[in-house]
């Protein structure tokens, strides 16, 4: 880390959670790299309890090169510098920190007290009472706000010794502030129920560093509630049986807990409010806020009179003149029951028409509202999970389009949305699409956001794959039948040769029939499993050969290990799609070459810079540390024009993206798949897996493999159910008896 001393000048930006941007004038470093910016002022960025304009710090940190504003003093720790001379001390107990103490009474107390004032006003602060003019109301004030001024940089202090990073220690701190410490030793637990984003395995380590015992009761319940979260993470269930609770617990700890002390403590936690239960079902009580925020949201819904739309027939046919198509009767009554309906389900596999039913909904919606609102288009929402899928949505109706963290103003720092209950939007028409992907929360949080007064859309495939998070929501609130569903059956194919809305509906049906006939928009090539690798090397060197566009083709494999599986494949494929060039910058990280111009998947979700799990993107840009204002080596990935920069922090959050997951396929959809199958995936091969593989092509999917091991996949229906109860509460609710 480099280390400099300078004046704090200017504040350009500062967050809630204490995150600061601002220029600092540089007065001296011993690091040669810094030499460049003594006597200026330089940007930093970094968190901070607490800073005051013309004060004196130490900043340890890092500089680095921001794509869009340069050079910056990324602050890893910092310490207030004391002023020790008399002018020093003059300024800053005359600065805005001190209220009402001008710089006349500074004058006086450091004249009096001598340059050491400080030390002695926080030993006695009576001493005050012996400089001239003091009175007693200000030298409280005086000695309050050195002592809190102290205090809180000796508690951030005390916490990055424990072993948390600066940006936790003053998440702590901001928290409990004079409690800290004494809640840190007490119950240090404590911080996982206040504190979102702080990760639990590390404080469990610091608390058995501090001495607690492996079997202490606020350990034990903690762990209960991170156990609890992580299993439901790992199912998707949205609620776990005592059972399956006592067995996360006891694999965690590596002890036995008797069962009566878990119930002891499950009842501890459902009066704490973290735990609810429900007949046998326990639930994490945010995700059973979440499923009853749902119903009764739908509720209100369903009890709402629909509308009436006179002439609506007569609507339809004037769009269907306009746009130079016919709605079939599926179609029809799916625009029908969408605009009436105050909430429908639309649903349906590839080329059955979806996005010609959404474009045809907003165009009479605008239509139909004309006269009644001068701009009707501003009273739709046309939203979905990704971004790739807003993007299509945007491109199909001409409409605005966002992906729902941005349409429910998502921040990052609090991750709470400003779209809520308390302030909802104001939009007539929501059209969500590709609602299988999105989670139980994420539904409720968005019906949080949305009026009564409104009509609700949800259009999706429930034979994809389930969401990431918890629950299965569109599959529920399908199964539940207590909300008009309208089923798209009918298939349009591009030519009679087309095949693949043909192939979607026989593996959803279970009903193959010519699956190995080549098509003009499909192929499956019979070959053994040691060879498949060098076939998709020559089908993709085939593919370059007429113009490689690396956003046009993706291969998709079922699993990351072996010879066939996804690390392996990538690997392969770098070399015939941007193989090593003395023109190309690259860097090692672990057993993997990044390469400029490799194509790049994203693993996690960035809402704020509007990059999500499964996007794609290009590597523009590599710097090596030698070369970096930061001294590490620095990646940055085009997405479509977003520039995204990773530091070596940040390499666990991208992979090359030549060959990707099916499941992180979701959500996308590419020109050409490739998709490799074989006996080796078998214990990934189950029907809605590869459903959902072949329904991200849209011009060409090239199925290469084992013709067995695709005839298995499509009759193993046996994928990992999720146990929820959205469904049962719905039909419970309308009295339905299944």
């Amino acid at each position: 880390m480099l280390t400099l001393k300078g004046t704090y000048k200017k504040n350009i930006f500062k967050s809630g959670n204490g995150y600061v941007i601002g220029l600092i004038k540089v007065n001296e470093s011993q690091d040669e790299e810094l030499q460049p910016y003594l006597n200026k002022q330089l940007t930093f960025t970094g968190y901070f309890h607490e800073l005051n304009i013309d004060d004196n710090y130490t900043l340890k940190g890092d500089l680095v090169v921001h794509p869009k504003y340069g050079i910056q003093f990324n602050v890893k720790e910092y310490v207030l510098i004391k002023p020790e001379d008399k002018d020093g001390l003059i300024e800053f107990l005359s600065s805005d920190l001190f209220k009402g103490i001008g710089k006349a009474l500074s004058k006086k107390i450091v004249n009096t007290l001598g340059n050491d004032c400080l030390d002695k006003i926080l030993k006695e602060k009576e001493c005050l009472l012996l400089v001239p003019s003091m009175t007693i109301k200000k030298a409280d004030t005086i000695y309050n706000t050195l002592a809190k001024y102290e205090e809180s940089h000796q508690i951030v202090i005390y916490l990055t010794e424990l072993g948390f990073n600066l940006k936790d220690a003053l998440n702590i701190y901001n928290t409990y502030k004079s409690e800290t410490i004494n809640i840190v030793e007490n119950n240090i637990y404590k911080l996982t129920y206040d504190i979102i984003d702080l990760n639990f395995k590390k404080i469990d380590n610091i608390a058995l560093q501090l001495g607690v015992k492996i079997d202490d009761e606020n350990r034990i319940k903690a762990t209960i509630i991170y156990t609890f979260k992580d299993t439901l993470f790992k199912t998707g269930d949205t609620y776990l049986y005592l059972e399956e609770i006592k067995e996360a617990l006891n694999n965690y700890l590596n002890l036995e807990i008797d069962e009566s002390i878990i119930l002891k403590y499950l009842e501890d936690l459902i009066l704490e409010d973290l735990i609810i239960k429900d007949d046998d079902r326990y639930y994490i009580l945010e995700d059973k806020l979440s499923e009853d925020e749902i119903i009764i949201k739908i509720k209100k819904l369903l009890d709402k009179k629909p509308t009436e739309i006179k002439d609506l027939d007569e609507y339809i046919k004037k769009q269907e003149f306009i746009n130079k198509i016919d709605y079939n009767s599926e179609q029809k009554q799916a625009i029908k029951k969408a605009l009436t309906n105050n909430i429908t389900i639309i649903t349906g596999g590839p080329g059955t028409g979806k996005t010609t039913i959404i474009k045809a909904i907003c165009d009479l919606y605008i239509d139909i509202n004309q006269n009644k609102n001068k701009f009707p288009e501003d009273e739709i929402a046309l939203l979905a999970p990704t971004g790739r899928a807003s993007k299509r949505m945007m491109e199909t109706t001409g409409l605005k389009a966002c992906t729902i963290h941005r349409f429910l103003k998502w921040n990052k720092e609090t991750n709470k949305f400003s779209v809520n209950e308390y302030n909802k939007d104001d939009s007539k028409l929501v059209i969500i699409d590709e609602v299988s992907m999105i989670d139980l929360n994420l539904m409720a949080n968005l019906f949080k956001g949305l009026t009564s007064d409104i009509k609700i859309v949800l259009v999706g495939d429930h034979n994809q794959l389930p969401s990431v998070g918890i629950g299965q929501v569109l599959k529920d609130l399908i199964d539940s039948e207590i909300i008009d569903t309208i089923n798209l059956n009918t298939l349009y194919r591009q030519s009679e040769e087309s095949y693949i809305p043909v192939l979607a509906y026989e593996i959803r049906n279970n009903t193959l029939s010519d699956f190995l006939t080549k098509k003009d928009d499909y192929v499956f090539l019979e070959c053994p499993s040691n060879i498949i690798v060098e076939s998709i090397k020559n089908i993709i060197e085939k593919i370059k050969n007429n113009g490689y566009d690396y956003k046009s083709i993706q291969v998709m494999a079922p699993m990351y290990a072996g010879i066939n599986g996804i690390d392996n494949l990538n690997k392969v494929l770098q070399e015939v799609l941007n193989p090593k060039d003395n023109n190309k910058i690259e860097i090692k990280v672990g057993d993997t070459i990044y390469r400029e111009n490799d194509k790049i998947l994203q693993l996690v979700n960035m809402p704020d810079m509007n990059i999500y799990n499964g996007d794609i993107g290009v590597i523009s840009q590599i710097i090596k540390e030698e070369n970096s204002e930061t001294k590490k080596n620095e990646i940055y990935v085009d997405f479509d024009g977003e520039l995204i920069k990773y530091l070596p922090s940040d390499f666990h959050k991208i992979k090359h993206g030549y060959t990707m997951s099916i499941h992180k396929s979701q959500g996308s959809e590419f020109d050409i798949v490739i998709m490799p199958l074989c006996r080796s995936y078998y214990r990934m091969l189950y029907r809605k897996l590869i459903y959902t593989g072949i329904t991200r092509a849209k011009k060409k999917l090239i199925l290469l493999g084992d013709s067995m091991a695709f005839k298995y996949a499509i009759s193993n229906n046996e994928e990992n159910y999720r146990k929820t109860y959205l469904k049962e509460r719905l039909q419970k609710m309308y009295n339905i008896k299944k």
